[in-house]
């Protein structure tokens, strides 16, 4: 394994902590500052929509630099975000630094996709990409309780604190170990300008891929989102058991990337849709199986490898089909954002219908079952 994915896979880490540690922190977040609850969750709703901007117009801002270089600058900008929300004095300066911190993250596995595929041979850019989310899979099973712990140990400034230092090692491994030319041969995102960065856009497949990306997370964190309720008001979970059945659900995020980066450089559209298909069916299952907490654990287990497992296919199979373009491996992380966002927004519909904590089990597996539609469809138009 390149030893520059090492560094990459260390950046994507601590962004990825940066998103989910804040979710053990917000009490004391709100304490600290005297705001309300709602005004406290900005610090996460705010980081979703500025990675969905960010990932586009940052990417198409560097369309013509070096990608090692972009992805140096990113990572500055994520110490920098993550440093102002260490000291910030006032509940808008953190929240300020939390939005500069999600500008980068789109971009940085955007063009950090690319980067990785780059460092090896083709025959395994999807187990590559795979190495570098190995980072972000961690840093779902680690960063809320590394969040809580931290924070109540040392307050939550010293979370940020952890994650500045943890940027600052990257950024220095991201210097040392990327080779300047990694990633600047994968297509012709690498070399044109913006124009033609879109003009690659304009391809069934690559929106076809998109859609078939935001249907499947919407499907998996439409269902994440409501999982702790699920665990307690369903299954008859103590809420004392959710940390670490969330933990359990990272473990299933880690193993499924791994695998399908192995299965994707094998049969990509195959390995998609079989992954697709399995979280539809781990979904469905889940909701009709929630009452038995035996089934619970095993089904969370096996939704966060499904749910995961398609995703180092997914980004290269809309690079390869939009010719490398840095602005395609953008949008798939914004389209990934977009379905979490339509996912917890449908879950929600169907709680306040009265339909009950199962329910976003199953508008979850409805969304990834239109995914594995698109999916069908996309192959098919590639033969």
């Amino acid at each position: 394994m390149p030893i520059g994915l090492v560094a990459l896979a260390l950046g994507g880490f601590g962004i990825g902590l940066t998103e989910f540690l804040i979710a053990g922190l917000l009490p004391q977040v709100a304490s600290g500052f005297s705001v309300s609850e709602a005004t406290a969750g900005w610090l996460i709703s705010g980081y979703a929509l500025s990675v969905a901007v960010g990932a586009i117009a940052l990417t198409a801002a560097t369309t013509r630099l070096p990608r090692k270089h972009v992805l140096v600058g990113l990572m500055a900008l994520f110490v920098v975000g993550n440093f102002l929300s260490a000291i910030a004095p006032t509940y808008s300066v953190l929240l300020l630094g939390r939005i500069v911190a999600a500008l980068c993250h789109g971009s940085f596995f955007g063009i950090g996709s690319l980067v990785a595929r780059g460092l090896v041979t083709p025959e395994r850019k999807s187990r590559a990409v795979a190495v570098m989310f190995a980072g972000l899979t961690l840093a779902n099973v680690l960063g809320v309780p590394f969040g809580a712990l931290v924070g109540e140990r040392w307050g939550w400034r010293a979370a940020f604190w952890a994650v500045t230092a943890i940027g600052v090692l990257a950024l220095a491994g991201i210097i040392a170990l990327v080779p300047g030319g990694a990633g600047a041969s994968t297509g012709a995102g690498a070399s044109t300008g913006l124009r033609d960065q879109f003009r690659a856009l304009c391809s069934w497949q690559v929106w076809l891929t998109l859609t078939a990306t935001a249907l499947g997370y919407g499907g998996m964190f439409g269902a994440f989102s409501y999982i702790a309720y699920t665990f307690t008001e369903v299954s008859g979970f103590s809420a004392a058991a959710v940390a670490w059945l969330l933990m359990l659900y990272g473990a299933g995020l880690v193993a499924g990337n791994l695998i399908g980066g192995r299965a994707a450089d094998r049969d990509r559209d195959r390995a998609l849709v079989l992954a697709l298909l399995g979280l539809t069916v781990t979904l469905t299952l889940f909701g009709l199986l929630a009452g038995s907490a035996v089934a619970s654990v095993m089904l969370v287990f096996l939704m966060g490898v499904a749910g995961f497992a398609a995703v180092p296919g997914m980004i290269t199979r809309v690079t390869d089909a939009a010719h490398g373009s840095a602005l395609a491996a953008s949008a798939n992380v914004s389209a990934s954002n977009v379905g979490n966002a339509l996912g917890a927004w449908l879950g929600g519909l169907a709680i306040t219908a009265g339909l009950g904590y199962r329910a976003p089990l199953y508008t979850g597996a409805a969304l990834t079952l239109a995914s594995v539609v698109v999916m069908l469809v996309a192959a098919r138009r590639a033969t």
